[in-house]
């Protein structure tokens, strides 16, 4: 099935297909490439094979720009999926791309990377000069552990260009993780792209969480793999479970995303999601911990309600042309444990939102979870002569 926002300006176009659909990416090359694009973002299921799939793709968008990552589900015109392949594509008439690969996470040399991240930024600007709008979108490895170090030592270099971002996922299996650029997967590995657009854009990040006057202190911990061992100076699965009124036994998935933990900063609280329990009864979390941190239970409010408010919000002055979402693993898993999965895939559908499910989130300097991030793109303002509308050169490969 393909579709493209009803009527909405060509700013942003989109398409979605099922992976086992024959010819799938030739399916979705016809329906985006109706004018040139700067940009292509896939967003594939990692039902099929992603390797056959963004060689395939590099060869059918010629010389645009081809990101993708695998995901923990899709998010389509039709709203949450599973086993598709979602495209994305930023007209060159509109937008205008600068790419930045960083193969390996293993050790990042913040200045080198401060260098790099503004270089990329002065040559972007440089080629689309009269366009002032700007976003960063960042791709990362979901297994890689190294979301919170890469979003902090970014944010220096990009100044005050808004970033955002997810974290590739495997479903529920937590295996295997791809990002990719013009059809090289690479593992433990970032891809940045930096954007300048015609068009308004609105970076966000949203939550329906409320903290709770429930409190754990973390007491043992091991950073480096994010793993709690010990609340309350107590094992730290059965001290959550306690603290929950919940068996032990019986902690999953489904719990971790009923009940979060939050840490306050700066007045703001940010999500620290639990990933799983291991056979030791510790807890392995989606992002950054530490020894001493004090987290505080939250209590998730009405999920539809909640999206539906946020989404009027960025349609206060006007509606986007389209959202690129990044939505947390755990909201999907609430959404189908409180059946809400139709609602919800109905007021994404509504507000042309197409993105994946993540293993985190990036937003500016910060790596979250249980959240949505994302950017909103509205239609540019009516002009008559738009400097550098043909825009030769704007989708530049450049790694």
């Amino acid at each position: 099935m393909l579709s493209t926002p009803d009527g909405a300006p060509q700013a942003f176009v989109q398409a979605h297909v099922r992976c086992d659909e024959a010819d799938a990416l030739t399916v979705l090359r016809d329906a985006l490439c109706t004018e040139p694009l700067a940009l292509v973002i896939l967003f594939v299921t990692p039902a099929t094979d992603f390797r056959t799939v963004i060689a395939e793709a590099d060869k059918l968008f010629g010389e645009t720009p081809v990101l993708a990552c695998t995901t923990a589900g899709e998010i389509s015109a039709s709203g949450y999926t599973e086993d598709e392949i979602v495209a994305v594509g930023l007209p060159s008439a509109l937008f205008a791309v600068e790419t930045m690969l960083i193969d390996t996470l293993e050790k990042i040399d913040t200045q080198e990377l401060i260098g790099r991240t503004i270089r990329k930024r002065q040559k972007l600007t440089r080629r689309a000069e009269s366009w002032e709008n700007e976003f960063a979108f960042l791709m990362i490895d979901g297994l890689s552990l190294k979301e919170d170090e890469l979003a902090f030592g970014l944010a220096t270099g990009l100044g005050p260009m808004p970033l955002f971002g997810g974290s590739a996922g495997d479903g529920a299996r937590f295996e295997e993780t791809f990002v990719s650029l013009n059809g090289t997967p690479f593992q433990n590995a970032a891809i940045v792209t930096f954007v300048r657009t015609l068009c308004p854009v609105k970076v966000f990040s949203l939550d329906h969480l409320t903290p709770t006057d429930r409190r754990l202190v973390v007491t043992d911990a091991d950073p480096s793999r994010r793993m709690v061992h010990s609340l309350n100076a107590a094992p730290a699965a059965r001290e959550y479970a306690r603290v929950l009124g919940k068996d032990p036994e019986q902690l999953g998935p489904f719990t971790f995303a009923a009940h979060p933990v939050v840490v306050t900063i700066g007045g703001t609280h940010h999500v620290r999601a639990i990933q799983q329990v291991t056979e030791d009864g510790d807890l392995v979390f989606f992002s950054a911990i530490d020894e001493g941190l004090v987290l505080t239970l939250a209590e998730p409010d009405d999920l539809v309600a909640h999206l539906e408010r946020e989404f009027e919000s960025l349609a206060e002055d006007g509606k986007p042309a389209g959202i690129i979402a990044c939505d947390c693993i755990l909201r999907r898993l609430e959404a189908g444990q409180k059946q809400m999965m139709g609602r919800i895939s109905n007021t994404l559908a509504e507000h042309c939102v197409v993105g994946f499910s993540t293993y985190g989130e990036q937003l500016n300097a910060m790596h979250v979870n249980h959240t949505m991030t994302g950017v909103a793109i509205y239609p540019p303002a009516p002009q008559g002569d738009t400097p550098g509308s043909a825009h030769d050169g704007l989708a530049d490969r450049s790694k």
